[in-house]
């Protein structure tokens, strides 16, 4: 048993001063406020581990140098694929593990892995088919956080047409074979880890193809699938089968308690209806929606329909828990013209307990008995912080991943605050992802 003394925590709602946590075997079993008791002292405001509900990490190779010049998301995918086409099973790997370091120290404790990078540059299987996937979980496990691995369903390069390029590594060819690999992946020994699948989108999942998934939306495995992060998304939809991207997913089965949609940007009325009547999540990324130039989503339109919002960093772009939980509520102040649309509780809850349970780990985002002993730890009197009361507005519209002094996953030690090796292990993987 390993006892905590936390001086301030978010428990129940609302911070708590010296709070005594006890852990066993991963699991709380014991959390008493203003005890006397003795405990490892962790010294500012502690609060419950916080979710990616929305990741690719190999796009991490990608921050600084896709700024240089003017362009749309179409351009900026083209950078993408260039970096695509580099990895192999090992840089990958080697990647994955330090941009998932940076994650934990930005405070997550879980992930959602959207993964569609499965085949050599050619499109040939390599020996073991899940080589890259595993090489994700194996990186996981060893940078000490949580992972659902979305593997990811992509056949087309745009509503029909054959995989182009490096396309053609993210392409099984068909969606029985796709099932029969995905039916192959376990996690690895000793990983927390668990298996959800994915459409890449309606562009890349024929209509036909989409079918396959109403057996996981029924089974509740989470599906997820990036839905209207582009106005030309929708209008080739429309041309292609007559209807919105959300109303194909709806008309074959796809929709449902534990699907998750991600960015769902541009949507009509009808869209977020049938999102909120399924109470499927809606996973936001406000740093790469900003980044892209994507825009602003009806978040608060589809919460009170009826979905559930979490939020996840997907292009990381910055990899910053915080920095995305205000941003869903600015971004929100931006289209409406007025403040205070989420509490800071409600931000949160989006961003730890909602976003774990997106990812089937509903037993994860709190302190409190039961839960995985997830906690994580900022400091109070950083540059940012100081002064500011805190209280659960610091951490949500004060706090930076920077000022993350502890974290612990699944009841292990997992950063104890070298935010410079964590940039360090980054520096060297990145390097020879880009080597000549």
């Amino acid at each position: 048993m390993t006892a905590y003394l936390l001086e301030h925590a978010w428990v129940d709602g609302r911070v708590q001063d010296t709070v005594r946590v006890e852990v066993e075997h991963g699991r709380i079993t014991s959390v008493v406020a203003d005890a006397s008791a003795t405990g490892v002292p962790l010294r500012g405001l502690t609060l419950p581990g916080l979710a990616n509900t929305h990741s690719h990490a190999f796009h991490r190779a990608l921050r600084g140098r896709t700024q240089t010049d003017r362009g749309t998301f179409w351009t900026w995918r083209e950078q993408m694929y260039a970096v695509a086409g580099r990895l192999d099973p090992d840089t990958y790997y080697a990647l994955a593990r330090a941009t998932y370091a940076e994650m934990v120290s930005a405070g997550y404790t879980s992930v959602g892995e959207f993964h569609y990078l499965h085949h050599q540059p050619d499109g040939t299987p390599y020996d073991d088919p899940n080589a890259m996937g595993n090489a994700l979980l194996a990186a996981a496990r060893d940078a000490g956080i949580r992972i659902t691995l979305l593997d990811t369903l992509y056949l087309s390069s745009g509503f029909g047409a054959a995989p182009e390029g490096v396309q053609r590594r993210f392409s099984d060819g068909t969606a029985e074979a796709w099932q029969e690999r995905v039916a192959e992946l376990e996690p690895v020994t000793g990983a927390a880890a668990a298996i959800g699948v994915a459409a890449h989108s309606v562009r890349a999942v024929p209509a036909e193809a989409l079918k396959a998934f109403a057996s996981y939306v029924e089974g509740g495995v989470p599906v997820h699938v990036h839905l209207s992060e582009q106005v030309k998304e929708n209008a080739d939809c429309v041309a292609a089968h007559g209807v919105t991207p959300t109303r194909l997913l709806a008309d074959h089965g796809f929709l449902g308690p534990m699907t998750s949609a991600v960015h769902a940007t541009h949507l009509t009325d009808e869209d977020v209806r049938l999102l909120g009547e399924a109470r499927a999540f809606a996973s936001f990324c406000p740093t790469t929606e900003r980044d892209l130039g994507d825009g602003i989503g009806p978040a608060g339109q589809l919460q009170a329909a009826g979905s559930v919002l979490t939020l996840g960093s997907d292009s990381h772009a910055v990899i910053d828990a915080f920095e995305e939980m205000r941003g869903l509520e600015l971004d929100e102040r931006l289209a409406s013209q007025a403040r205070g649309h989420w509490s800071a509780a409600e931000l949160i809850a989006a961003g730890s307990a909602d976003g774990h349970r997106s990812l089937g780990f509903d037993d994860a985002g709190a302190i409190a008995v039961g839960q995985r002993a997830d906690l994580v730890t900022i400091d109070l009197s950083s540059p940012r912080t100081a002064g500011t009361g805190g209280d659960a507005h610091t951490a949500v519209f004060a706090a930076g991943a920077a000022d993350v002094t502890h974290v612990v996953a699944d009841g292990r030690v997992v950063f104890d605050g070298d935010h410079a090796a964590v940039g360090r292990a980054l520096a060297d993987a990145i390097g020879k992802v880009w080597a000549p």
